[in-house]
């Protein structure tokens, strides 16, 4: 059972130093609980006026829950099939909750990031009715938005209030749920990155929080060959997880605790589809190939009992004729320096130990393609439609749409 206030209580003296707070006030997972959502709303202070937020394939999946909401006055805005979350969405669900007390927001993925971010701009109270489990991003602090076909994480609320009905995250497609398996294994990597970069760095790292993401992941490795199936208790382990990790960034106030390269190769895959107009595979299946191609990359570099490093060298205008159109983005996180240019490359080669103990901290790259076979995840760039030129480029040029410390980044550095 997910219990918010006892892990709410057990976060609230932390050694690390920083207050771990969320905006959260109520979590309810269960069977049947979509005939309760106003009840549950109107206990956690939602007023009258309601936006709801879905496609037609989330709305069609909630089916109840419109009638669950007859004592509130309900406006829709209702989606053919939104799969791209955009700056320009965003301003389009603020014009309409000027006229709402607050959001409720039906579905997942694209969908919760635009009313997370349109309901910070507005500080209106939101409420996310989760149809599928398949992505962590429920109670996280940021929302990926494309901009100009440009993708980068902006602030944005974490909801007061997630619902979720366990009768209907069983009964999602399967593709999704494997999404969502997908997602949760990259949190390995984001594991390794986070720690590396606290390490050479000195990056805040918060290891009761890290611990956190890794019991949670290790727990959906558990269930991988239950991921599928059309089982409610499955499907509420998979949720609880996912809610974990977003908690974890909710403690922090980064995406740290859930996402790493995986991540950012993911996103330069999407901004380079959207540049040529098409559409990207689902967010969860994009991270977990990307993250058994970069959990390959890191075995290889544990091979390594000792490094020679030396001061990160760019052909910046490489860099930039890959990025085409997106050059300017690029230029802004990469200049007047960039986030390798104070890192000394003796730090590097003193503590490559410690950055070995920290990769074989997770499991390794034949432990989690076994895991994903298991549970459905597509596991080459050929099943997500990405073409091999893509996924080298992608693998070469994404620490450049990020500016942060990675593995991966450091892995330039070394001879």
């Amino acid at each position: 059972m997910f219990d918010l206030q006892a892990i709410i209580k057990e976060f609230s003296d932390c050694d690390c130093g920083i207050k771990h707070e969320t905006a959260l006030k109520d979590v309810v997972i269960g069977s049947g609980v979509t005939k309760d959502t106003g009840e549950i709303l109107k206990r956690n202070g939602f007023e009258k006026n309601l936006l709801l937020v879905a496609d037609k394939n989330t709305l069609k999946a909630a089916d109840g829950v419109l009638t669950a909401l007859k004592d509130f006055k309900v406006r829709l805005k209702i989606y053919d099939n939104l799969r791209e979350a955009t700056v320009e969405q965003v301003e389009v669900i603020k014009e309409l909750i000027s006229d709402n007390d607050g959001v409720i927001s039906v579905g997942t993925g694209s969908l919760n990031d635009i009313c997370r971010k349109a309901s910070k701009d507005a500080q209106k109270p939101l409420c996310i009715f989760a149809t599928a489990a398949s992505m962590d991003g429920f109670a996280s602090y940021g929302a990926p938005l494309t901009d100009g076909n440009f993708k980068a994480t902006y602030d944005a609320k974490s909801p007061e209030v997630i619902i979720a009905d366990t009768k209907i995250l069983a009964k999602a497609p399967a593709e999704l749920k494997s999404a969502g398996f997908g997602d949760m294994i990259g949190k390995y990597v984001g594991l390794i990155d986070w720690q590396v970069s606290a390490l050479i760095t000195g990056e805040y790292y918060c290891e009761k929080v890290a611990n956190l993401t890794r019991q949670a992941t290790d727990k959906i490795m558990a269930l991988a060959d239950r991921i599928t199936a059309e089982d409610e208790d499955s499907a509420s382990a998979v949720l609880e997880a996912l809610l974990l990790t977003g908690l974890g960034m909710s403690f922090v106030k980064n995406s740290r605790p859930a996402s790493g390269t995986e991540h950012i190769v993911s996103h330069f895959w999407e901004c380079k589809k959207l540049l040529e107009g098409k559409l990207s595979d689902f967010h969860g299946k994009k991270v977990g190939v990307a993250t058994l191609l970069i959990m390959k990359e890191y075995g290889e570099l544990y091979k390594k009992t000792s490094v020679k490093a030396h001061k990160e060298q760019v052909d910046w205008q490489d860099v930039y004729e890959h990025y085409g159109a997106l050059k300017g983005e690029v230029v802004k996180l990469n200049t007047p320096d960039t986030i390798t240019d104070r890192i000394n490359p003796k730090d590097i080669e003193d503590n490559w130990g410690k950055i070995r103990e920290i990769i074989a901290s997770v499991p390794p790259y034949e432990t989690l393609y076994d895991a994903m076979k298991k549970a459905g995840c597509a596991t080459t760039c050929e099943e997500i439609a990405v073409s091999k030129q893509l996924e080298q480029e992608g693998l070469k040029y994404h620490p450049y749409m990020r500016r942060r410390m990675s593995l991966k980044r450091l892995s330039n550095m070394i001879d």
